[in-house]
């Protein structure tokens, strides 16, 4: 992979997808409608901008606008200074929900053909004002404060109100759904009784609440402060929460994970169960449909009403709806998964999962987290499918060929990604920070063996003008001039990398390949094989970046370019550490790390610490030899696909060791890639659906 309700009002101006946690805390044809990312970036007004109404509000720029925001819980977002005049007019401003409970479009901005503020927005504008200017001296609000500024917010807007009756109502059940998985996966995480902790007088921990859907900071400078929090001292979790796990055996065993690997009991290990004491006080695997009985009832039913409000219409995503129902309460995925697996470009214009799918942010990386992601299919995924397609068993056996015995190539039969433009994210798949740009699933069951799995490539995520620009200062600030000169902003080679990322976690030895008679959670343990797997994928990305060039199917300055942006991608990760709460390894970074390690013991990239900077400020840059980029990508592919097919943990730790570190080390180039990352905040995605 490349995170007590009120009634949805469908009847508002912008319907925006609601975060139930956070309400804890207070195409197939081209008229399909196409989701948009805004943040704040200016963009030119259209030739009939109409001049705004009212008094003028320009006392705060968009920046601090949007930034202010979260710090009073306001659920508003100034979309885009569409005629240039520097202030906030009522066609501009956006509201989505979950900050506040019942919050609209119509509480802020009048309707009618004249649309003007309401005494609700000049207040809350009053506010923001004085709110700029605010300080405090208690250490948590600070840091708190910290916190939030690290993040943009970031609007995924997405109109269907073009859509017919009967669409309209699918979706929202959708959105019902994914409000109930957000309880659900607040259940798994063992947040859900936390929210209600939260001082009443303090709107920016609400804000941080919701939008990490727990307590904890996130962000770089503040997630090791011990002053950072969403509740007051006493309250804040001493160690990592999960409701999966009996709480006292993984509060006071910090082995505990790598026993339960160890036990002859193989149930404790399923994904889809929740580890718990009998009578006896022995451990025991019990399902998720056991667990939260009335929960999984509830999302079975939307689920089921979203597919009865499709009428004849999409076949095959009812198919998957009503199957994906009975997963639900029966805990018997494997059908649902058929059936998902039987969805693509051409016969829906929707992409829709919903499920417990990845097992990442769980403390032992073993049991699967819900989730939703739900979007329109974007029809730019047929060129790469049919250039990729042919080439499928050939990508396995070049694969294969570095693994060496004991792997041997396979028949592959999945599907090349889709292209998704997302409109919601829930549950697992809604991240404090940033999104999944690409995801193959599923990851256990035999439609995950037999190589039928479903790849997407998330499409509309960093494409906004806000998100290009900052990419390209800290890209300055960390490359030196040679390599800033094949930088490229367009989105091809990034949905290029996504794309071979995503196709390789179903070639060569992957999740369900058997070594020595082990699984690769068997092998590695649950943290190092979710890094290890990732490692592949991403690797294999650049692998076959030059395996293509020699393909003819890329051009060398289209590899070039693509080498430069994924080397980026590797530095945004390492900016954000290595370890997580309770030195819970963090697969991206070290992964990320591992390839810079590799690649400059190698000489295909190089620091040089007196040359300056692409930008002309920074001392001390990084310099890639792209001729020399070939060889190296090369030699850790082979080192990556031979650990994994032999299930070589001691190769896989010493990879560990040298290139990632221990938990607490300090490495300094880490330390400057994450110095220089984080000047800028990190895109903090909320969404909106307009359904009226």
């Amino acid at each position: 992979m490349k995170p007590a309700m009120n009634k949805s009002r469908l009847s508002l101006a912008l319907v925006a997808f609601v975060p139930a946690l956070a309400a804890l805390a207070c195409e197939n044809n081209a008229a399909a409608p196409e989701p948009k990312t805004t943040s704040a970036a200016r963009v030119a007004p259209g030739p009939d901008a109409a001049e705004p109404t009212g008094p003028r509000l320009d006392e705060l720029s968009r920046a601090d606008f949007n930034r202010l925001a979260p710090e009073l819980a306001l659920p508003l977002f100034w979309a885009e200074d569409t005629n240039r005049n520097g202030a906030l007019d009522p066609s501009e401003l956006a509201v989505y929900w979950g900050l506040a409970r019942g919050a609209a479009l119509e509480d802020y901005v009048t309707k009618g053909p004249t649309p003007a503020f309401t005494p609700k927005l000049l207040e809350a504008y009053g506010q923001l004002v004085k709110q700029k200017g605010a300080t405090t001296d208690d250490a948590r609000r600070a840091a708190v404060k910290k916190e939030l500024a690290q993040g943009r917010v970031t609007l995924v807007a997405t109109d269907l109100s073009k859509a017919d009756a009967e669409e309209r109502r699918f979706v929202a059940a959708i959105m019902k759904a994914s409000e109930l998985v957000e309880l659900l996966y607040a259940k798994q995480q063992a947040v859900k009784d936390l929210a209600a902790k939260v001082p009443a007088d303090d709107p920016a921990s609400r804000t941080l609440f919701f939008r990490g859907q727990g307590p904890k900071c996130e962000a770089p400078l503040t997630e090791n402060d011990p002053a950072c929090g969403a509740l007051l001292p006493a309250d804040m979790p001493k160690t990592k929460l999960s409701g999966l796990y009996p709480a006292d055996l993984l509060a006071s065993n910090p082995k505990f994970c790598e026993e339960l690997q160890k036990k002859k009991d193989k149930a404790l290990l399923d994904p889809f169960t929740a580890v718990v004491k009998d009578d006896k006080g022995a451990l025991v695997a019990r399902p998720f449909h056991e667990v939260w009985p009335d929960d999984v009832k509830a999302i079975a039913k939307e689920l089921e009403g979203a597919a009865d409000a499709l009428g004849a219409r999409e076949p095959a995503l009812k198919d998957y709806l009503r199957a994906a129902a009975k997963a639900f309460v029966d805990d018997a995925w494997w059908p649902a998964d058929e059936a998902w697996a039987k969805m693509d470009a051409k016969n829906s214009k929707y992409y829709l999962r919903i499920a417990p799918d990845e097992v990442y942010d769980e403390p032992c990386s073993t049991k699967a987290l819900y989730h939703v992601s739900f979007g329109l299919i974007n029809q730019g995924s047929l060129t790469w499918q049919q250039k990729l397609d042919p080439l499928k068993t050939e990508m396995e056996n070049a694969l294969a060929a570095l693994a060496g015995k004991p792997y041997t190539a396979r028949a592959v039969s999945f599907k090349l990604p889709d292209f998704v433009d997302i409109a919601l994210n829930a549950g697992d798949s809604r991240k404090a920070f940033g999104a999944t740009i690409g995801q193959s699933l599923p990851n256990f069951g035999p439609v995950a063996n037999g190589g039928r799995g479903r790849t997407v490539a998330m499409t509309n995520f960093y494409t906004d003008p806000d998100s290009i620009a900052t990419a390209k200062e800290q890209g300055e600030s960390l490359f030196c001039k040679d390599a800033m000169a094949k930088w490229t902003s367009a989105q091809e080679p990034q949905l290029m990398s996504t794309v071979l990322h995503e196709a390789a976690h179903n070639l060569g030895p992957a999740h369900q390949y058997k070594a020595n008679g082990k699984i690769d959670r068997e092998a590695f343990g649950g943290p190092l094989a979710s890094t290890l797997e990732e490692l592949k994928a991403q690797t294999a990305a650049l692998y076959f970046t030059e395996w293509l060039v020699d393909k003819k199917q890329i051009t060398r300055d289209d590899a070039d370019k693509a080498h430069v942006r994924d080397m980026f991608w590797a530095f945004g990760h390492i900016s954000r550490g290595m370890y997580g709460e309770n030195n819970h390894p963090k697969n991206y970074s070290q992964l990320a790390a591992i390839q810079l390690g590799w690649l400059m013991k190698d000489g295909s990239v190089t620091w040089k610490p007196e040359e300056t900077a692409a930008n002309g400020k920074d001392k001390g840059c990084f310099s890639l030899d792209l001729a020399k980029m070939p060889a190296s990508i090369t030699s850790l592919m082979t080192e990556v696909a031979r650990i994994k097919g032999q299930g070589n943990k001691p190769r896989a730790d010493a990879l560990v060791k040298e290139h990632v570190g221990a938990p607490g080390e300090k490495r300094p180039l880490h330390a400057v890639i994450t110095e220089r990352i984080t000047r800028a905040p990190k895109a903090s995605f909320v969404y909106a659906v307009k359904l009226d």
